[in-house]
C-alpha cells in the first residue's frame, strides 16, 4: 500500500497546486473525491486496469461518471494518469489531495472515539482546546465505542492520543507484566 501512496503523491501535488493556483480547490476536491470513490468500486477498478481498453475510452468513462466537472484541466489530468497507467491510483490521489488542502487551509480533521455520545458543548470545548494546542482550525467527527469504558481516543492524521480507560488499563497491564 505504501507504493500506491508513493505513486499517487506527485499527481496529488500537481492537482493541488493547479487547483490552488486557479482558485478551484472546491471543484477539484469534489471531482477527485467522486472519481476516487468510483475507482474504488471493484468493477470500475477492473475496467480501468484492463489493457484491452484504450486509454481514451477509460478517460471518457470517468468523464461520463462526473459530467458536472468536465473541465479541460480535469480531462487532461485524467489523460495524463491514463497515459502512465495510474487511473487506479485515483482513490489515493484524492486522499492525498485532501491532506494537502487541509494543510494549506491550516485545518485538521479529528476523529473522536468516546465511550458515550458527546454533547455539542463537549465537542466545542474539545475543538477549542485542540485549536489552541495545534494552532489550526479543527473539524471534529465523533463515534461511540462502548468498549472504551470511559475517556476518549483522538485521531488527527497519524497522531493518536489514547485517553480512554481501556487504554490506561492496557498500559497498566503491560507495565505490570514486564
Amino acid at each position: 500500500m505504501a507504493e500506491l501512496h508513493t505513486v499517487a503523491r506527485p499527481y496529488a501535488k500537481a492537482a493541488f497546486e493547479h487547483a490552488r493556483d486557479h482558485d478551484a480547490l472546491d471543484s477539484w476536491s469534489q471531482a477527485l473525491a467522486y472519481l476516487g470513490a468510483a475507482v474504488a468500486d471493484d468493477e470500475v477498478h477492473r475496467l480501468l486496469g484492463s489493457p484491452k481498453i484504450e486509454n481514451a475510452k477509460k478517460v471518457a468513462l470517468l468523464a461520463e461518471m462526473f459530467p458536472e466537472q468536465q473541465s479541460d484541466q480535469l480531462t487532461r489530468f485524467l489523460e495524463a494518469l491514463a497515459d502512465q497507467g495510474r487511473l487506479t491510483a485515483l482513490p489515493s490521489i484524492a486522499e492525498q489531495f485532501e491532506r494537502l488542502r487541509a494543510d494549506h487551509e491550516q485545518r485538521v480533521e479529528v476523529m473522536v472515539t468516546s465511550a458515550y455520545a458527546l454533547t455539542a458543548e463537549e465537542q466545542t470545548k474539545l475543538a477549542n482546546a485542540l485549536k489552541k494546542r495545534l494552532n489550526r482550525e479543527i473539524s471534529i467527527t465523533t463515534q461511540v465505542d462502548k468498549s472504551l469504558i470511559g475517556g476518549v481516543i483522538l485521531r488527527a492524521g497519524d497522531t493518536v492520543i489514547d485517553g480512554s480507560v481501556r487504554g490506561r488499563l492496557n498500559r497498566l497491564s503491560e507495565a505490570l507484566t514486564v
